[in-house]
């Protein structure tokens, strides 16, 4: 039988309600009966005691709010009568929870998935060509490589609505009324075929624009040539083609530099023009094409071969989170985090404005001091800059995550913090810089989903995986993300762009750990080659996180 509501964690002092609960709803819980004394949306938190101003709300175990206005035993929460609250951390307190139970991997020891061998030891999940742009004077150029290359390479994948522009065109032009026209029923998009793979070893060639490069302070261009360096040495990337305009402050030299702090030995074919010295755009785009086609007929030499799941370096990110994603998707995902951890692989754990509130869990967990000092340092800054331009944490959760149970940021951070699962904390990276130890790594990134996607893959993500409880298409141009609903409604609702639903916890049907294996297992067969729903849809955003100002 489902239960209406659930208790998180034993010291817990709200419920979250599994399904919408109308006003009067009887809810048995412990050994009595809690009556709702208004409607309860599911996923909205209903209160089991009376609350007055001044209480404290715990989630999670952890402090997520403190109360403004009376709340009525069997109450709603809601923005108008709780607010935003935390503990505060102490860095120095802790590093007595590493002794954390390590889930039973036996069963995965020997499992392997078909990877791209790298020169450096590292192994990709896919392997692409990179065209990338210095600065964003050549996001044009970028354009005019993807026209002449894609289609007649086989990697076009088109979704055209043109023909129902055409219905359209034809209704008004045969007479038809507004509200008729509102009401027709249009012929479904018109999916062109994909030409065969000229080259069947590639999974594809990446073309990515940007807005960075020049105009801003030099911190901005040495942290975007480190992302593009990041993309550039990945093991999903065979190499790239770099075009740079010759006088931005993004200058060649400095990714090169950047290129070199994380490959010494850097092995892969990488081409780099610059426009200011090879003259009209003809000869530019000439020259690129031919040194593309030349890497591409290297890049189809590399072929799949067996590899053990320590190889992977999984990013862990969230997206349109709603009131179940800490108690679904969230934690199975951390079990899936856990397992692999114990089996030798990586994880990356980023969103720094969604590990408010769990600091000092965190902490707590650090391997060692400057670990947890790392950690504190860049959390404190990040939280002072937000403060220095009118905002702070307190502002993170969108219109959607409130609207669907999300109140504070507090309560956001603590389900969104569960992906990391329970293991020790290794390393505290700031961005852009690269994973280089197994075990939970935490990286420095912004909450923005795309944003942190994109700095986790260039710090070594081979696979993403992200929950969502509302939906978000999210992709990513070299990494297969991994789309996983919080609720079964929206995996019926969005079949198109979800891969996997963890619904089936809050429906009863499913433990968090069978959920987190069968993550697993997909995860493998994703790492083999198995296409998921972002990449089919073409999905591939890529935006650098711009921390400083514009002069």
């Amino acid at each position: 039988m489902k239960h209406l509501v659930a208790q998180i964690h034993p010291h817990d002092n709200v419920l979250v309600a599994l399904t919408d609960l109308p006003i009067g709803t009887p809810v048995p819980w412990k050994d009595g009966m809690i009556t709702t004394t208004q409607a309860i949306p599911a996923k909205h938190k209903v209160a089991p005691q009376a609350f007055e101003p001044g209480d404290l709300v715990h989630m999670y175990g952890v402090l997520v709010g403190k109360v403004r206005q009376s709340i009525p035993l069997g109450g709603l929460l809601t923005t108008s009568n709780i607010q935003h609250a935390t503990d505060s951390f102490d860095q120095t307190s802790g590093m007595h929870r590493l002794n954390w139970p390590v889930p039973d991997v036996t069963k995965w020891q020997e499992r392997t998935f078909m990877g791209f061998h790298r020169a450096d030891g590292r192994v990709g999940t896919a392997n692409y060509w990179l065209v990338i742009p210095l600065v964003f004077c050549e996001n044009r150029n970028i354009q005019v490589l993807e026209a002449a290359l894609v289609d007649d390479l086989g990697y076009g994948r088109k979704k055209s609505y043109q023909p129902q522009t055409q219905e359209l065109i034809a209704l008004m032009q045969a007479g038809k009324t507004v509200e008729e026209i509102l009401q027709a029923d249009l012929q479904g998009a018109e999916t062109s075929r994909q030409k065969p793979r000229l080259f069947p070893n590639v999974d594809g060639v990446r073309f990515l624009t940007h807005e960075g490069g020049c105009g801003g302070i030099r911190q901005d261009a040495q942290t975007l040539c480190g992302l593009l360096a990041g993309y550039i040495t990945h093991p999903n990337v065979a190499g790239a083609t770099v075009l740079s305009l010759g006088c931005q402050n993004a200058q060649v030299s400095m990714l090169q530099d950047e290129i070199n702090k994380r490959s010494p030995q850097f092995y892969k074919p990488l081409y780099i023009l610059e426009q200011q010295k090879i003259g009209t755009e003809e000869a530019l785009i000439s020259t690129a094409l031919r040194q593309t086609f030349a890497g591409l007929m290297q890049a189809n030499a590399q072929h799949r071969q067996p590899a053990p799941l320590s190889k992977l370096t999984i990013g862990l990110e969230c997206g349109g989170s709603d009131g179940f994603s800490g108690i679904s998707a969230n934690p199975a995902v951390g079990h899936v985090s856990d397992m692999l951890v114990a089996l030798g692989g990586s994880v990356i754990l980023a969103e720094f404005p969604e590990l408010c509130g769990v600091e000092q869990e965190l902490v707590d967990r650090s391997v060692d001091q400057p670990t947890a000092e790392r950690f504190s340092s860049l959390m404190k800054a990040y939280g002072e800059s937000a403060v220095a331009v009118g905002s702070g944490f307190d502002m993170n959760p969108s219109p959607g995550n409130i609207r669907d149970g999300l109140i504070t940021d507090a309560m956001k951070s603590a389900g969104a913090a569960r992906k990391g699962g329970s293991s020790p904390v290794v390393a505290v990276l700031d961005y852009p810089e690269l994973v280089t130890k197994p075990g939970l790594n935490l990286l420095c990134t912004p909450g923005n989903d795309v944003e942190s996607t994109t700095a986790e893959v260039g710090s070594g993500a081979n696979i993403v995986l992200f929950t969502t409880g509302l939906g978000t298409p999210t992709g990513n141009p070299i990494a297969p993300v991994v789309k996983i609903s919080s609720n079964t409604a929206l995996a019926q609702r969005m079949p198109d762009i979800i891969d996997l639903n963890t619904g089936t916890v809050i429906d009863g049907e499913e433990t968090i750990e069978q959920a987190g294996e069968r993550i697993l297992d997909y995860v493998i067969r994703v790492a083999s080659g198995e296409e998921v729903a972002a990449v089919r849809h073409g999905q591939t955003d890529f935006i650098p996180w711009k921390r400083g100002v514009s002069l």
